[in-house]
């Protein structure tokens, strides 16, 4: 389903990414009468999101949190762990503070709703795609309240830095495992897994894996 797409360069490239194709049929009509924004691509499911995203590399991702072959949620961090370029804007039929929270820690700048107007669609799409977060003040203090208590964050602020991702492969590299083992168990690629290998030494302040690992050690003995 991918396009090769065009148009002027000024204009924001966007990919759409939904299962129903009349989802994604109403979007495209309604980017494009706009001047500034075209479709490049659109996607079905949760791998052709992940392909299409690093071969066409879009500005900005409309995204269906719910696909048929698993969540929006998932392609979300792995398309913003190839690419941080790439905005991705939420799209979803219903409001689901959990939905929420994972697609923010996932990296998404914006969520909203499939009821929104189509007027109100575009100009979110817009404001994603010029690096603006797409989110309400009280939300975002929701969300760093749960960030505070949330249960997989340990006391460590350093520790507190990763995300669940994040502390799943620390978990793994401290077991010893390879990027590419990772990869396998958490049907990531294998580059995909560099990336938050090399964030998570960045985060913990550690130039390498075995200290990373010493670090998770030690401080586990801590809080356990």
């Amino acid at each position: 389903m991918a396009d090769p797409g065009g148009g002027g360069e000024r204009k924001l490239r966007v990919m759409l990414v939904d299962d129903h194709e009349v989802v994604r049929d109403g979007i495209k009509a309604l980017l494009h009468v706009t001047e500034d924004l075209t479709v490049v691509a659109e996607a079905a499911s949760v791998a052709e999101a992940v392909r299409y995203a690093a071969s066409i590399k879009p500005d900005i991702v409309v995204m269906d949190v719910r696909l048929a072959d698993g969540s929006g949620i998932e392609a979300t961090r792995e398309i913003r762990a190839q690419r941080q370029e790439t905005q991705v804007l939420m799209l979803t039929s219903f409001a689901d503070d959990e939905a929420l929270f994972a697609s923010i820690m996932a990296g998404a700048a914006g969520y909203v709703l499939k009821q929104i107007r189509g007027g109100e669609l575009v100009n979110a799409i817009r404001m994603v795609g010029r690096g603006q977060s797409l989110l309400d003040p009280a939300i975002t203090a929701t969300v760093l309240d749960r960030l505070r208590k949330g249960k997989h964050l340990l006391r460590d602020e350093r520790l507190a830095r990763l995300s669940g991702q994040e502390e799943r492969i620390l978990a793994l590299v401290a077991e010893g495992w390879t990027n590419r083992q990772i990869g396998t168990e958490l049907h990531l690629a294998e580059k995909t897994v560099k990336n938050y290998v090399s964030s998570i030494l960045s985060k913990l302040e550690v130039a390498r894996r075995a200290e990373a690992a010493a670090y998770l050690a030690r401080h586990s003995k801590l809080e356990g």
